[in-house]
């Protein structure tokens, strides 16, 4: 392995071409590199739904690898395209085993592959856990922020699961300048709750902390709540706890009964992608038999096409795509080429020849 990043002095292939480099992210580097940059990352995450709803992407399904004998256990392909600036393919490859928390593990890992846009050659693999909960942070707080425009921005935030997700999306609510008088905090592990904790009292976060023992209580309580839970299934069916009309970051997908969202304005991320595997979402349209619960996609709010009401509860409801993946690993893999930290692989790629 070659701790330098250099292409102009890799040998010709026989027909004169470069022999194409690869290099290995680590996930230190990784949160080095994304580290204190919360506010350029959510404007990062906010070009790239302008690029996929222009339609300058390509974001086919996520295919989804689960187990007979696992059936808590899933490893999700994220394949994706995309053009503007970035000009890059790729691939996320995401694990959730949720029994890894009883051992002390977290529940997701990733890896992120980079290809490149004119050869298909991959170039890059990446630590991926940290650009995914990265993204999803991101696009949450970008939510946040365009989705309270025609309301009272919120003063009281409540995390509904306290993990890894709970805590990156904490932190780039604080780093693109959201403050509170209140955080709430509500989880079944205890452990987690005390972690997370810990977490806003080391950060110095803003707001009085309250740990809520019930979780009608949380919901009450709060004017924006966060839903990171690992929920197969919606656990919330009460559309009372909303009567406050709070907004609603729906980051876990399962958490919320049909008829909670029946009674809200409803975004997405993109439509398609979130509209399917048992999502709240598509509970909703299993059970209507159509779409007609949906407001618009975030991209609609950008574009002004749609405005969320400030009278009604609004729950915002992504799925997550890969774009986002890519958009945030390109950003990474251009940190670490410039810093001279790329740790390239030598002879990665062998017998290049076409007949030998």
């Amino acid at each position: 392995m070659t701790d330098m990043l250099s292409t102009a002095t890799e040998p010709d292939t026989p027909h004169g071409g470069r022999v194409p480099s690869f290099a290995v992210i680590s996930g230190k580097q990784v949160e080095e590199a994304l580290g204190g940059r919360e506010q350029e990352l959510v404007d990062l995450v906010e070009a790239t739904y302008r690029l996929h709803g222009a339609g300058d992407s390509v974001n086919p399904p996520s295919y989804f690898l689960r187990f007979p004998d696992r059936p808590t256990a899933r490893i999700i392909a994220l394949p994706a395209s995309i053009g503007g600036s970035a000009r890059v393919d790729g691939l996320k490859w995401i694990s959730s085993f949720p029994d890894n928390v009883r051992t002390g593990l977290p529940r997701a890992s990733a890896v992120l592959i980079l290809n490149d846009h004119d050869t298909g050659y991959p170039f890059a693999c990446l630590e991926s856990s940290v650009i995914s909960a990265t993204r999803t942070a991101a696009s949450a707080a970008l939510a946040a922020d365009w989705l309270s425009r025609t309301r009272s921005r919120p003063r009281r935030v409540g995390f509904f699961g306290t993990g890894l997700i709970a805590r990156y999306i904490h932190t780039f609510l604080a780093g693109s300048g959201w403050t509170f008088d209140a955080v709430g905090v509500h989880d079944v592990s205890p452990d987690s709750t005390a972690g997370f904790c810990g977490y806003l009292r080391q950060t110095g976060a803003t707001g009085q902390v309250t740990v809520h023992d019930s979780a009608e209580d949380l919901v009450r309580s709060s004017d924006l709540v966060v839903f990171a839970t690992v929920a197969g299934r919606p656990h919330v069916t009460a559309p009372g706890w909303f009567a406050h009309n709070p907004l609603v970051l729906h980051v876990s997908l399962r958490d919320l009964a049909p008829e909670v969202l029946l009674a809200s304005a409803n975004f997405v991320d993109d439509v398609e992608h979130c509209l399917k595997a048992d999502t709240s979402p598509h509970l909703v349209e299993q059970r209507t038999g159509n779409r007609d619960f949906l407001n618009g996609t975030l991209y609609d709010v950008l574009q002004g096409r749609a405005a969320p009401p400030g009278d009604q509860t609004v729950v915002f409801s992504p799925f997550g795509l890969g774009v986002l993946d890519l958009a945030v690993g390109k950003y990474v893999y251009e940190q670490v080429a410039r810093a001279g930290e790329l740790r390239l692989i030598d002879d990665f790629f062998h017998d290049l020849r076409r007949y030998g």
